[in-house]
This record gives C-alpha cells, sequence and structure tokens, in this order.
C-alpha cells in the first residue's frame, strides 16, 4: 500500500465529499474496489523490481511527479481551480501529511526490497489498527473495549508474523512496521485536516508538497535508466493515475463501509505477483498472523464504520 497510491484516504475523502452512491451501485463498487486493489498490487511489483535496481528516492521521485500532475488535472477541472484546491487555513499541517506520506513510501519499498511483497504486505496491513489505537489520543475520539480488544489480538498477529526472539527474525520487518506506524499518522492527519479543509485540498497538498519535496532530495540521485525500465516506470506512473480515479468512481459508487474490506485483496494480490514473479515463499507463521490481523482489522473498520453513522456523518 505504497503511495502516491497512499494517497487513497485522500481519495475516500474526495468521494465522500461528493456523496454515497446509491445502494444498488453497491456491487459495481466493490468490483471497482477489487480491480483497483489489482491495479495498486501491480505497481508495488513494479515498484519492488524498479527500487532493487537504482536509487528509491529517484524511483518515487518520477511517480510523484506524474502523481503531482494528476492531482493538479483534478484540481483545474473543478470549480475554482488551482486557487480554490490549494486554499488552507492549516498550510503547516497539510505540508507536514504530505512529508510524512513522502517518507513513508520510501521506507514501505525499501520494505519491498529488503522483506519482499509477501511479508511487507502482511506487516504493513495492521495499519487500521494502530489508527483505531491513536485515534484517541490524536483525534479525541472514543475507543471502546470492543476496539480494544480488536486492537490488541491484531497485534498478537503481528507477532505471530515477526517473531520476535527466534532466529528466523528478520530487522528487516521493522521497517515495514515503521512503514504501517507513518501511513496511520498520516491518515489520522488526514481526518483531522478534514475538520477545516475539503478533501481537494488535502488531495491537491498531498501530491504537490510530495513532488516538490522528493525533487529538492531526488534529483541529485539520478540514475541513468534502461529502455526497459523506463517502460516499466512508464506503466508505474499511468496505472497510478488509473488506480486512483477508479478509487475515487469506487467510493461514489458505494459506501466505504461495503467496500473497504475488499481493500484488504491487494494483500492477496501482492503476495500472488511475489511468490510467482519474485520467488517468494509465504511461511506458516505469516499466513496464520496476516489472517489474524485481516480479521482484527475488518473488526476495526466495521465499528469504526457504525460508530461514524451513530454520530450522523460518514466523512473519515
Amino acid at each position: 500500500m505504497t503511495p502516491p497510491d497512499a494517497a487513497r484516504s485522500d481519495a475516500r475523502v474526495l468521494a465522500a465529499d461528493q456523496g454515497d452512491g446509491p445502494r444498488d451501485t453497491t456491487r459495481l463498487g466493490i468490483l471497482a474496489m477489487c480491480l483497483t486493489t489489482f491495479i495498486f498490487a501491480a505497481q508495488d511489483g513494479i515498484s519492488r523490481h524498479l527500487a532493487a535496481e537504482y536509487n528509491v528516492l529517484m524511483v518515487v521521485m518520477i511517480r510523484y511527479w506524474f502523481f503531482a500532475a494528476f492531482v493538479i488535472a483534478i484540481a483545474t477541472r473543478k470549480a475554482g481551480g488551482l486557487r480554490k484546491a490549494a486554499a488552507t487555513t492549516q498550510p503547516l499541517l497539510q505540508a507536514a501529511r504530505g512529508l510524512i506520506l513522502v517518507f513513508e513510501v520510501n521506507i514501505m519499498i525499501l520494505a519491498f526490497v529488503f522483506l519482499g511483497l509477501v511479508e511487507a504486505h502482511a506487516i504493513f496491513a495492521c495499519y487500521p489498527l494502530i489508527i483505531a489505537a491513536l485515534s484517541g489520543p490524536i483525534l479525541g475520539e472514543r475507543v471502546g473495549w470492543r476496539r480494544w480488544t480488536a486492537i490488541g489480538i491484531g497485534f498478537v498477529g503481528i507477532l505471530v508474523i515477526l517473531q520476535p526472539g527466534v532466529a528466523m527474525f528478520s530487522p528487516a520487518a521493522l521497517i515495514a512496521l515503521a512503514s504501517a506506524t507513518l501511513f496511520a499518522l498520516y491518515g489520522l492527519l488526514t481526518r483531522y485536516a478534514a475538520r477545516r479543509d475539503t478533501a481537494a485540498t488535502s488531495f491537491f497538498w498531498t501530491g504537490t508538497v510530495g513532488a516538490a519535496a522528493l525533487t529538492v532530495i531526488g534529483i541529485w540521485q539520478w540514475e541513468p535508466m534502461t529502455a526497459p525500465d523506463w517502460a516499466w516506470m512508464a506503466i508505474l506512473c499511468v496505472t497510478a493515475s488509473i488506480g486512483h480515479w477508479l478509487l475515487i468512481k469506487t467510493y461514489e459508487l458505494a459506501e466505504a463501509s461495503a467496500v473497504q474490506p475488499f481493500a484488504y485483496l491487494q494483500l492477496v494480490f501482492a503476495s500472488i505477483i511475489g511468490v510467482t514473479l519474485f520467488g517468494e515463499t509465504v511461511r506458516t507463521n505469516v499466513a496464520i498472523g496476516t489472517g489474524i490481523v485481516v480479521c482484527a482489522g475488518i473488526f476495526t473498520l466495521w465499528r469504526d464504520g457504525r460508530a461514524r453513522k451513530r454520530r450522523g456523518g460518514n466523512r473519515p
């Protein structure tokens, strides 16, 4: 789950601003989410390949250039254009969100390289649990005992995956865990920003701040790229825009509570790519731990959705 793919939380807010889709389109929304997760998983596989050959900062920088162009294109099509999209009363918060996301992307792609797609995604799947745990101190939300129980069970699953203290424990697993924590923080700040800014504004700042920050740092890491890898990079950038557009459409077609559990299919698709194309293996403890984490995560998403309905709102 790597950005610009990680900006999907902004895309969810962006679609939510436009209202929930009719219930009879829920099935179509679920199909769209399944296709979206497949596209994102394929992007992770391409990112893993490119980052193993070239500097990660350069790879992510090029992706962000295209992502920023996509964000700007969306902004220009809306009423008020770029001026309205960029308008915010909390620029430091919006900039911090963008920078955290940039940091998270690079860390997660490093996890793909050192840990593989299977285990990196298995660990990253815990981010909804981290969001649930931190939503109290950061957002002031009430976390009931049921969700705390699910959070505790989910982290037992993470321990099963990591196997700390066992000889086969990989320190690289901590990279994926750090990425999940950063993405959870990014998601919480996105919710916080949504209290005063529109989704379009958050989406705009995510892309532009990230592209600017990466250009300042990543341009010095430029390396010559072979023609075949430029082709892969082009596919990566184009599908990123397609994936984000499709995700926005997904949340226009169906309520978030109906389609969000299917986002975990990205883990399945990424694992298939990791096993078939990169020769990775699915260890028994990873499969068991992932099942525990996913079940706990789906439960917290369900409880979160019920809590929002009780409060009378659907915004993330």
